[in-house]
């Protein structure tokens, strides 16, 4: 295939908090020195930030590093944790508060804000341009490029983004545009979880061949108007418990979020671990039915809810961290899977990744490299940082929920983190891959969820247009199946399709019809959270990139 290329001294795929700060971190350098640097991003989103999704409450410490005069650049971090409330939903009704000393002490939130990632990371962009970086919105990284011969032959020579114009049945339309080539000395992969080039790099150079499987997460979020009488900034409500309990649910653990942010709103969610083993259970039925519990009820009744999103969270943490670098390329921020999840945050764990990275490709090409290289030395700067000391702190924490329960494992947890500061001598690990842990549906207790109430609750559809989606529809599906028969011949009958549940947006349906049932993909739906790649038990769905700005549009997610 012809494509048109461009040259650069580095390409960062994803304009997320990794990738921009490896960006920022690279020019700041270049400046320094009074030397040129050409970097580029390219962002799958329509603009900076359209698709990024978090929580989200942001520990400072990395983008005081990248600017210390953060607060005087305004920096969109305004609503410092006011307090921090912590409890155990014991059922539908009641719900018991847990003293702060009692918790572990990494969900403790002094000195951290309230904020909104995905306006944090359009004005990182900002600097980043300002700094003489090329930003490329709208155009989604497809394949990853290799030197195919010569001394760099086998290494990373950067990436291709996707074609556009290109129709359901595979054939050009007439608005076709080929996609372009990006070359570089150094490519840099930050996605997010479950990134499609990454998951490609991390199989192609084996650099989880000695770490723990990764573990995800599903975190649903909603942003919500609220009376200002019930609104309280800075409040920050963390908790576990109902409606992941009884029978139904043994062995599925997650957690609640409630943020109070600025003007009168506030942001809800659930997580739940994906390895969980009910085929019958649905996160996003969980999270509708949740907000009814009086705790959260008290807060939205009578407000307005204004957006929706849902994205897969990698939170294996230390123990499930790959080899991070390669030849001619790194994978960094959630894409590695750098988030620390006992924190519940990730997005300074990414930042610092990025500049970490930026700092070795940096010195690497200053040196006069000409790329190619695996840049080992970040490793060493890795393991030598903040970063590395807090996930390595925290690396027991998933495990011992997962092995002990939400009681048990709090426990345990507390032990590690208040009185042991995260370094007992033990590491716990949980080598079973999320899609392996269903069991069958007919060994599985069926979960009966009420209808919405359009009030507090809502069903999937509403709720995807409020995510601001969109795709163009004459083009090939960017949810491939391996094998076209697997949903109906075993998915169905082995675990009742677990997809029409898994999935938070109603991509995925049994569609019964006279000729039997028939698997149906409404791709359109997507809002690109990657839990189907995930947790699909016969690892038959491939999730790649549809055409450049496809997806969500989040506004102030």
């Amino acid at each position: 295939m012809n494509r048109e290329s461009m040259e650069f001294d580095v390409v960062i795929v994803g304009a997320g908090p990794a990738g921009l700060c490896a960006a920022i971190r690279l020019m700041q350098q270049a400046q320094d020195a009074e030397r040129e640097l050409t970097v580029c991003v390219v962002e799958k989103g329509s603009e900076v930030g359209a698709h990024i999704l978090s929580g989200a409450v942001i520990e400072p410490r990395a983008l005081a590093e990248l600017f210390p005069d953060w607060k005087e650049r305004g920096a969109p971090l305004t609503t410092a944790v006011t307090e921090d409330q912590i409890y155990l939903l014991k059922d539908a009704e009641s719900a018991r508060r847990i003293p702060n000393a009692l918790a572990p002490r990494t969900m403790h939130n002094d000195g951290n804000y309230i904020a909104s990632l995905g306006n944090l990371c359009r004005w990182l962009g900002e600097r980043a341009e300002e700094l003489g970086v090329e930003i490329f919105p709208g155009f989604a990284a497809a394949e990853v490029l290799y030197h195919e011969d010569g001394p760099l032959k086998g290494s990373v020579k950067g990436i291709a983004t996707g074609d556009m114009g290109i129709g359901h049945d595979g054939q050009p339309k007439d608005s076709y545009m080929p996609g372009m080539e990006l070359h570089a000395k150094y490519s840099l992969f930050t996605e997010g979880c479950r990134g499609h080039l990454g998951k490609q790099l991390i199989e192609k150079f084996a650099l989880d061949k000695n770490a723990d499987p990764q573990h995800y997460g599903i975190g649903i979020k909603e942003l919500w108007d609220i009376d200002p009488a019930r609104h309280q900034p800075g409040l920050v409500l963390h908790g576990a418990g109902w409606p992941l309990t009884g029978k139904a649910h043994k062995g599925t653990n997650g957690g609640f979020f409630l943020y109070h942010a600025e003007n009168n709103q506030v942001v809800v969610g659930l997580i739940i671990d994906l390895n969980y083993s009910n085929p019958w259970l649905s996160p996003f039925d969980e999270f509708q039915r949740m907000k009814h519990h009086p705790l959260f009820a008290q807060t939205l009744a009578g407000g307005k809810r204004v957006s929706y999103g849902a994205r897969a969270i990698a939170k294996g943490g230390f123990n499930s961290l790959p080899k991070m670098t390669m030849p001619g390329a790194m994978l960094l921020g959630c894409d590695a899977g750098t988030l620390n999840f006992s924190k519940i945050k990730g997005t300074h764990t990414a930042m610092k990744s990025g500049m970490l990275a930026a700092e070795s490709v940096f010195k690497a090409i200053a040196k006069g490299d000409e790329g190619g290289k695996d840049l080992r030395d970040f490793t060493d700067s890795f393991k030598a940082s903040w970063l590395y000391d807090d996930l390595f702190r925290s690396r027991n924490f998933g495990p011992a929920m997962h092995r002990f329960g939400t009681l048990l494992g709090g426990a345990f947890n507390y032990i590690d983190q208040n009185l042991c500061g995260g370094k007992l001598p033990v590491t716990l690990h949980d080598t079973r891959a999320d899609y392996a842990q269903l069991t069958p549906a007919a060994q599985s207790q069926k979960i009966d969820y009420p209808k919405p109430d359009g009030k507090l609750s809502f069903d999937k559809l509403s709720s995807v247009f409020l995510s601001n989606t969109n795709h163009e529809e004459d083009q090939p599906s960017h949810l491939q199946l391996k094998d076209a028969s697997i949903p109906i011949g075993t998915n169905l009958p082995t675990w009742a399709e677990p997809a029409q549940r898994f999935c938070p947006a109603g991509v995925y349906e049994v569609v019964e019809e006279a000729s039997g049932p028939r698997f149906q993909i409404n791709a359109q739906n997507c809002v690109h959270c990657k839990t189907c790649d995930i947790k699909d038990p016969s690892q038959n769905i491939t999730w790649v990139t549809p055409e450049g700005g496809g997806g969500p549009t989040y506004p102030n997610m």
